[in-house]
């Protein structure tokens, strides 16, 4: 499918308007996408409802190990907040239009800040996997757009990436993480289409772009979100590092099971940042 009315301003109320009758039609102070390993931060919800991916209007099923494929509601330090435990990639074959599609969905459920988070590789030769860096600002390698098209009713047609992490709220992620005593890097990161991990010298080209860390996600997401004018603040657990730095080969298996050892440390900094919206 391309971008257009499919994954539009008008499709997007009518899932909103399905999601609001299950979960529930409290405006959320944040909307908050959950990488892989890291859906465990629902946990912590209070007072949570969940609806599958597949139940709502517009949304495939999720397919990646990893991520549940559910929106969830509830209150996480006593302020409500929506979460997805899961995301579209557009190496499942799914448009760049899609990939950003629920964040049309979360923009229409009323939270106007986007928390993202994913799990990416170290470009960065002194990162090692566990290591949460924050993402001070992104290279879109994935030469794909999800606001090509005609112009969706609410978005800027041409919306100004030079902040696109807000540079507000990142500086209120850092002092959060300084006063937990949770080390945290920033950097930039780099997205990529994927499935295949990146070979040796593609790292070294992420390297010399300025990529600090890389993954296949996240990107169309922050694009459209700032198109419907929406404050996005994020963090990346760096997984593991890249390709020709490694010693190892990668697997999805070694990402998942870093992603869920950060917990005692990323859960806490996602509550404190919601807590002091």
């Amino acid at each position: 499918m391309t971008s257009g009315s499919a994954y539009g301003t008008e499709a997007a109320t009518r899932a909103a308007l399905h999601v609001a009758a299950v979960l529930g039609s409290e405006a959320p102070v944040a909307a908050i996408i959950l990488g892989s390993g890291l859906g465990g931060l629902v946990e912590r919800f209070a007072d949570s409802r969940a609806i599958s991916f597949k139940d709502v209007p517009g949304f495939p099923s999720a397919t990646i190990v990893g991520h549940s494929g559910k929106i969830i509601s509830g209150k996480l330090a006593g302020r409500p907040v929506i979460a997805l435990a899961g995301r579209f990639h557009m190496y499942e074959g799914h448009d760049a239009a899609l990939a950003g599609f629920p964040v049309r969905v979360l923009h229409a459920l009323g939270a106007r800040t986007l928390f993202v988070s994913n799990a990416a590789g170290g470009i960065r030769r002194t990162f090692r996997g566990g290591e949460l860096m924050l993402i001070r600002d992104h290279i879109n390698l994935t030469f794909r757009n999800p606001l090509i098209g005609s112009l969706e009713q609410g978005d800027d047609r041409f919306p100004d990436m030079s902040d696109a992490y807000d540079a507000h709220l990142c500086d209120r992620l850092r002092a959060h993480a300084l006063a937990l005593g949770t080390a945290l890097e920033e950097g930039v990161y780099g997205g990529l289409l994927g499935p295949s991990y990146e070979t040796p010298a593609e790292v070294r080209m992420l390297a010399a772009l300025g990529v600090d860390a890389v993954g296949m996600s996240t990107v169309p997401e922050v694009i459209v979100a700032r198109a419907r004018g929406m404050r996005v603040a994020g963090v990346s657990c760096v997984t593991n590092a890249a390709a020709g730095y490694a010693g190892h080969p990668l697997s999805h298996e070694e990402v998942l099971g870093v992603s869920q050892s950060v917990r005692e440390r990323f859960e806490p900094l996602v509550e404190r940042f919601v807590a002091n919206l």
